[in-house]
């Protein structure tokens, strides 16, 4: 296998007693796209900083391009970074701005002309339009691309984004998210996106890190992080879950209120009368009996929620509720609350949560 790009190796940090990351290991490639993802006070922010430079490990090492940088300042790292609040120099117009760094690393004049409307092409702002405006005169989702320009413009070797979209409205959110990413593909730069986010980091990584408590609680593709959840912090934050309580009995089977469900593989080291917490997607359960299932449950329709072209129904089984989306008829009326029903699902798709 071809060395990685960016390796942290055993990194943690302390301030004074609190250990806020613990130990904590990746290898990036060339050009790939990381997304650091998890709640307020996880460490993602922190191992970013650490990367960039702006904070000092307590211990472990980082790499870059097979070079140890750990003891190196943040300007000899050649990294570009963008964070939340814009940071732009409110005195400069977006092409002094864009071409900041360069200026400041001394590059002739024609070329940091060049390079600045290479960046603005690049990021749809036409220099004739946008190079002499000053930031007070852009959007929010005008600015954060010309901070992104900035970031880009002394083409460094790693691109650090911490939360870069938090402060703008859910429509930019979306639009803005996907340029970074076509643009990140376009310049084939490795990446580190820090976000709470998980829809966004869903929709544009090639691996995503969960964290948690300091640490990575899993890494991996979306489809794997979303599927084959690693522990239960992770099955809980990412998406919606159904969580399923119920008794172990015999042969791995698992009641659950009045009904019971056949696991595919028995629980290491459970018995009988066991406590256990199975887990299950919305989108894998059906309302009523659905041909090729085979684990049906009675219940009682607890809520019933209509958000125009899907209905969020609730349903109470034993001690659980479980939600399930039902696509609008407008031919068939929504369940009512207190209606008997059964949901269908396959076992295949239920998860033991540890």
């Amino acid at each position: 296998m071809p060395e990685p790009f960016l390796s942290i190796q055993y990194v943690r940090k302390s301030f004074g007693a609190t250990t806020v990351v613990q130990d904590f290991n990746l290898d990036v490639e060339a050009g790939e796209f990381i997304s650091f993802l998890g709640p307020s006070g996880c460490g993602k922010t922190t191992v970013l900083r650490m990367v960039a430079g702006f904070e000092e490990p307590s211990g472990g090492r980082i790499v870059i391009g097979g070079k140890d940088v750990t003891g190196l300042k943040p300007n000899q790292r050649n990294i570009g970074m963008v964070f939340q609040a814009y940071a732009l120099f409110p005195n400069l117009t977006v092409a002094q701005n864009i071409g900041f760094g360069l200026k400041v690393a001394g590059v002739a004049r024609a070329e940091i002309d060049s390079r600045v409307a290479e960046m603005l092409d690049i990021i749809k702002l036409p220099a004739g339009e946008f190079g002499a405006r000053y930031p007070y005169q852009l959007s929010g989702g005008q600015q954060q691309r010309v901070a992104l320009a900035r970031a880009l413009a002394p083409r460094p070797k790693v691109l650090l984004l911490d939360e870069p979209l938090s402060a703008l409205d859910a429509k930019v959110r979306v639009s803005l998210r996907e340029e970074i990413r076509s643009i990140q593909k376009k310049l084939g730069i490795t990446t580190i996106f820090v976000t709470h986010d998980q829809e966004e980091a869903l929709s544009i990584s090639d691996r995503i890190v969960v964290m948690y408590g300091g640490k990575a609680e899993q890494v991996g593709t979306a489809f794997e992080i979303y599927n084959r959840p690693a522990t239960r912090f992770v099955a809980g934050f990412v998406g919606t879950l159904n969580v399923l309580e119920g008794r172990l009995g015999n042969a791995g089977k698992v009641q659950v209120g009045s009904g019971e469900i056949a696991l595919r593989e028995e629980p290491a080291g459970g018995r009988s009368g066991d406590t256990v917490s199975l887990a299950l997607r919305p989108e894998a359960i059906a309302l009523g009996r659905r041909d090729g299932d085979d684990a049906v449950l009675p219940g009682e329709i607890a809520d019933v929620h209509f958000l125009g072209s899907v209905i969020r129904v609730r349903v109470r089984a034993g001690d659980s509720i479980v939600s399930l989306d039902t696509f609008n008829n407008p031919a068939t009326p929504p369940p009512r609350i207190g209606d008997k029903v059964e949901i269908s699902f396959s076992s295949g798709d239920v998860m033991l949560l540890n």
